[in-house]
Protein backbone atom coordinates (compact mmCIF):
# COMPACT_ATOMS: atom_id res chain seq x y z
CA UNK A 1 0.00 0.00 0.00
CA UNK A 2 1.52 3.14 -0.77
CA UNK A 3 1.04 6.56 0.48
CA UNK A 4 0.01 9.46 -1.46
CA UNK A 5 1.93 12.87 -0.89
CA UNK A 6 0.60 15.55 0.79
CA UNK A 7 -0.24 18.67 -1.93
CA UNK A 8 2.56 20.70 -2.39
CA UNK A 9 0.22 23.70 -0.92
CA UNK A 10 0.21 22.06 2.33
CA UNK A 11 3.74 21.90 2.62
CA UNK A 12 3.71 25.46 1.64
CA UNK A 13 1.46 26.66 4.06
CA UNK A 14 3.36 24.12 6.80
CA UNK A 15 6.33 25.57 5.94
CA UNK A 16 5.10 29.25 6.56
CA UNK A 17 3.43 28.39 10.08
CA UNK A 18 6.61 26.37 10.99
CA UNK A 19 8.59 30.10 9.97
CA UNK A 20 6.27 32.30 11.84
CA UNK A 21 6.80 30.44 15.18
CA UNK A 22 10.02 30.61 14.71
CA UNK A 23 9.96 34.26 14.21
CA UNK A 24 7.64 34.96 17.56
CA UNK A 25 9.96 33.08 19.59
CA UNK A 26 13.02 34.65 18.33
CA UNK A 27 11.20 38.12 19.17
CA UNK A 28 9.86 36.82 22.45
CA UNK A 29 13.35 36.55 23.54
CA UNK A 30 14.58 39.53 22.54
CA UNK A 31 17.12 38.15 19.79
CA UNK A 32 17.97 39.72 16.33
CA UNK A 33 17.95 37.56 13.23
CA UNK A 34 21.85 38.39 13.04
CA UNK A 35 22.47 36.76 16.13
CA UNK A 36 20.53 34.25 15.29
CA UNK A 37 21.93 33.57 12.20
CA UNK A 38 25.41 33.23 13.62
CA UNK A 39 24.28 30.93 15.94
CA UNK A 40 23.23 28.71 13.36
CA UNK A 41 26.13 29.38 11.71
CA UNK A 42 24.27 30.83 8.50
CA UNK A 43 23.54 33.86 7.00
CA UNK A 44 21.23 36.22 7.60
CA UNK A 45 18.94 36.17 4.89
CA UNK A 46 19.03 32.74 5.08
CA UNK A 47 17.28 32.91 8.38
CA UNK A 48 14.94 35.59 6.81
CA UNK A 49 13.78 33.00 4.13
CA UNK A 50 12.78 30.27 6.95
CA UNK A 51 11.18 32.79 8.87
CA UNK A 52 9.10 33.76 5.66
CA UNK A 53 8.58 30.04 4.86
CA UNK A 54 10.19 30.26 1.86
CA UNK A 55 13.34 27.74 3.09
CA UNK A 56 13.09 24.56 4.53
CA UNK A 57 14.21 24.12 7.74
CA UNK A 58 17.27 21.22 8.39
CA UNK A 59 16.34 19.07 11.26
CA UNK A 60 19.59 20.31 12.90
CA UNK A 61 18.63 23.42 12.41
CA UNK A 62 15.41 23.34 14.06
CA UNK A 63 16.54 20.85 17.19
CA UNK A 64 19.52 23.89 17.35
CA UNK A 65 16.71 27.04 17.12
CA UNK A 66 14.37 24.83 19.16
CA UNK A 67 17.43 24.78 22.55
CA UNK A 68 17.74 28.45 21.62
CA UNK A 69 14.56 29.22 22.53
CA UNK A 70 13.65 27.06 24.68
CA UNK A 71 11.25 25.57 23.42
CA UNK A 72 10.39 21.60 22.03
CA UNK A 73 10.74 21.00 18.48
CA UNK A 74 6.95 19.83 18.91
CA UNK A 75 6.16 23.13 20.00
CA UNK A 76 7.65 24.66 15.98
CA UNK A 77 6.06 21.80 14.40
CA UNK A 78 2.22 22.14 15.72
CA UNK A 79 2.51 18.37 17.38
CA UNK A 80 2.48 19.87 20.89
CA UNK A 81 -0.80 21.67 20.19
CA UNK A 82 -2.43 18.35 21.11
CA UNK A 83 -1.57 18.49 24.65
CA UNK A 84 -4.33 20.58 25.25
CA UNK A 85 -2.52 23.44 27.36
CA UNK A 86 -2.20 27.02 25.66
CA UNK A 87 1.07 27.19 23.89
CA UNK A 88 2.77 30.27 27.04
CA UNK A 89 1.48 27.23 30.34
CA UNK A 90 3.02 24.74 27.90
CA UNK A 91 6.25 26.93 28.26
CA UNK A 92 5.92 28.23 31.58
CA UNK A 93 5.95 23.79 32.32
CA UNK A 94 8.79 23.73 30.16
CA UNK A 95 10.63 26.26 32.16
CA UNK A 96 9.25 25.19 36.02
CA UNK A 97 10.80 21.77 34.92
CA UNK A 98 14.03 22.69 35.16
CA UNK A 99 13.88 23.88 38.91
CA UNK A 100 14.05 22.62 42.11
CA UNK A 101 11.69 20.56 43.95
CA UNK A 102 11.60 23.94 46.53
CA UNK A 103 11.57 26.66 44.02
CA UNK A 104 8.53 24.68 42.25
CA UNK A 105 6.88 24.38 45.48
CA UNK A 106 7.47 28.21 45.92
CA UNK A 107 6.06 28.57 42.66
CA UNK A 108 2.74 26.62 43.10
CA UNK A 109 2.23 28.96 46.59
CA UNK A 110 2.33 31.98 44.05
CA UNK A 111 0.36 30.39 41.57
CA UNK A 112 -2.29 29.98 44.38
CA UNK A 113 -1.95 33.40 45.36
CA UNK A 114 -2.67 34.64 42.11
CA UNK A 115 -5.40 33.06 41.43
CA UNK A 116 -6.80 33.38 44.69
CA UNK A 117 -6.72 37.59 44.46
CA UNK A 118 -7.78 37.58 40.97
CA UNK A 119 -10.77 35.69 42.13
CA UNK A 120 -10.86 38.26 45.01
CA UNK A 121 -10.96 41.16 42.44
CA UNK A 122 -14.73 39.87 40.28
Amino acid sequence: MTREAPPIEDDDAARRQLGERLKEARKYLGLTQEEVAAYLRIGRTALGDIESGQRRVEVIELTRLAKLYRQSVGYFTGEEESSGLPADVAHLARRVADLSQDDRDELARFADYLRTRSSGER
